[in-house]
């Protein structure tokens, strides 16, 4: 771990192009075999490794067959349920129209900047989350590992909402939808049809509500976190078919994941398309079209309504998962990841907005055949996707249709992000042990995901909303924010902004423009660390729909909170006591050096003169 590994090559580059006659070259016992081919999105490299003194490191890496599978598995991971359930709420929460100035500003200061970096990142080293940080910082190793254990955690609970889409979907193969009416077997006495209350104001329960509270999750058997009253075992053989599918996705590697995504990333567009079309044409629609976008100028001018966008746009994009640069990674250096960066960014914006449209024309419709205010059915969460939205497909024709086809989008919706969560996982630690894993992928991509199936099984007992609360919460959201405050600091500032712009100059041919270089040292940072402060001063004890969690179980959240981020500061004090140096400052300055330099810079620039 002490030792650094230099990189002194014979040249065999004249003009930006490779002139060895077999087209290769020695790097310190390593010798590349290079081939570009002008005319294919696919570069072909074939890296072999001599010897190091400690065996070979890694074998050939896999490249996307198009370009395209590429850009639909990064769209599929950043466009997931949050665009659908998360940003229209958010958006008329937070001043409707005048919420698209905060927002596109934050997407502008930190969120596409972020984008384009991880991109730009996993392109250029060509390794996932825990190898690169050898060649950026190696003191800060421990944040490749603390990110693992953040897609670990939501793996656990994101793959339950999917196995609710199945169960919603499997019930949807029938005339008469079963959340339609009361008077079956799981509702209360409390059950009403809201279309029969017109407006009164009563206490009543509709029938979409206890389909999903009591048929689907049997929430009425749990009394809280501590009362799961074990495990519902339809949810669980839902949980489990979910898993089945991404295990048979991934196992292979992008080239069958890159095919999947042609159907799992483009299905929600058809659909979106289509249910936009049926929701401007209902009755109402219009009025609930005015809600989402009618601009309350005011609005801007509170700090919450700042950290909303900030945060919504952070988490839609997706940075700090490692997804990004585990995807960016196979890549060929010719790629024009800063291209990629606008396009994708661009696309996942659009759809959360256009996703309100979605939203809105069927809440306006539901205010209007109610007789009720539009805020007094509007939502987010699961509640919009498995209540509010179910009840409106029943009062339109053809009912069994529209539902298998919103339950299919979420799935969709769903799969793709999970795809990426996990393959972050598998990629980080394939490249980080190459011979024991990267090896034995198959096997590997099993265990990870039995034991991803094994850690969601509290999920699906009767109190598993209860523990999706809480993990949601602790385990991921407010851990990501550090994590990728940490990411950004550490290119920018150890790395080096210089030497980042080289990287990317020498796979672009022109070095990033000013503004980039702004947000990555200054803006970004800024923003970041803003969204952390707020967070930190509006902390409150988690409380779900009413229900207060005992202490114990905000310490469990704190365990949580502290289990992914433990590694750093672990990793720090491991390689300050494995790192060479008389004293502890010159350890820690040796540290903070790139102990690998993988020197693919010569490569690139013989790529540049047939980048496409």
């Amino acid at each position: 771990m002490g030792s650094c590994i230099s990189f002194q090559k014979s040249r065999c580059i004249q003009n930006n192009r490779p002139t060895c006659s077999d087209d290769s070259e020695i790097t310190n016992g390593i010798k590349r075999n290079v081939s570009f081919n002008s005319t294919s999105t696919v570069f072909n490299s074939e890296v072999t490794l001599q010897t190091d003194g400690k065996g070979a490191k890694h074998a050939n890496r896999q490249t996307w067959n198009k370009k395209v599978d590429f850009l639909l598995s990064v769209i599929g991971f950043a466009v997931d349920l949050g665009n659908v359930w998360r940003f229209p709420y958010i958006c008329y929460k937070n001043g409707g129209g005048a919420f698209l100035i905060p927002y596109i500003t934050m997407a502008c200061l930190a969120g596409v900047p972020l984008f384009y970096l991880e991109l730009a990142l996993g392109q250029f080293q060509r390794t996932g989350s825990i190898t690169i940080w050898k060649r950026i910082c190696p003191l800060l190793k421990g944040i490749g590992y603390s990110i693992c254990v953040i897609n670990l955690y939501v793996s656990f609970y994101y793959n339950t909402v999917i196995a609710w889409s199945f169960y919603y979907l499997f019930n949807s193969l029938t005339i008469n939808l079963p959340w339609t009416s009361c008077g079956n077997s799981w509702n209360t006495n409390n059950c009403a049809d809201p279309l029969m209350t017109n407006g009164l104001d009563r206490n009543f329960t509709s029938p979409s509500e206890e389909y999903f509270v009591r048929k689907v999750l049997g929430a009425h058997h749990s009394s809280g976190i501590g009362d799961l009253s074990g495990v519902k075992w339809d949810l669980a053989l839902c949980l489990l078919l979910v898993f089945v599918i991404v295990y048979f996705c991934l196992w292979k590697g992008i080239k069958g994941s890159g095919k999947v995504v042609w159907v799992t990333a483009t299905f929600p567009y058809v659909s979106l398309l289509v249910l936009l079309i049926r929701g401007v044409t209902l009755d109402g629609a219009s009025n609930g079209l005015e809600y989402y976008l009618r601009p309350r100028w005011d609005s801007i001018l509170n700090a919450g309504v700042w950290v909303d966008a900030a945060s919504q746009v952070f988490f839609s994009l997706g940075p700090g998962f490692g997804v990004l640069l585990a995807l960016a990674s196979y890549n060929p250096p010719k790629n024009n990841c800063y291209g990629d960066a606008l396009l994708t960014s661009a696309v996942n914006c659009f759809t959360s907005f256009v996703s309100g449209f979605v939203v809105f024309s069927f809440l306006g419709y539901m205010a209007h055949m109610q007789g009720v205010d539009i805020e007094d059915v509007a939502t987010e969460g699961p509640g919009l996707v498995f209540i509010v939205y179910p009840q409106a497909i029943t009062t339109i024709g053809g009912s069994s249709i529209w539902s298998i086809l919103f339950f299919l989008m979420l799935i969709n919706l769903g799969l793709d992000s999970t795809f990426g969560g996990l393959e972050s996982i598998i990629t980080a630690w394939s490249d980080e042990y190459p011979t024991s894993i990267g090896k034995h992928r198959e096997l590997f991509v099993l265990g990870l995901v039995t034991f991803s199936f094994l850690g969601a099984l509290p999920t699906v007992t009767y109190g598993g909303q209860y523990v999706i609360q809480l993990i949601d919460a602790y385990g991921a959201a407010s851990t990501l924010l550090a994590i990728v405050l940490l990411e950004a600091i550490a290119v920018a500032w150890i790395y080096g902004n210089r030497r980042f712009e080289a990287d990317v100059k020498s796979m672009l041919g022109r070095p990033p423009g000013v503004y980039w270089t702004i947000c990555w040292c200054f803006l970004t940072p800024t923003v970041l660390t803003f969204i952390v402060i707020f967070a930190i001063i509006e902390y409150k004890p988690l409380v779900f729909d009413g229900y207060v969690y005992p202490t114990w179980a905000i310490g469990l959240g704190w365990c949580m909170m502290a289990s992914s981020l433990i590694w750093i500061p672990l990793f720090m004090v491991y390689k300050i006591l494995r790192t060479d140096g008389s004293t502890l400052l010159k350890r820690l300055k040796k540290s903070l050096k790139p102990e690998e330099v993988p020197d693919f810079r010569d490569e690139y620039e013989g790529a540049i003169s047939t980048r496409v």
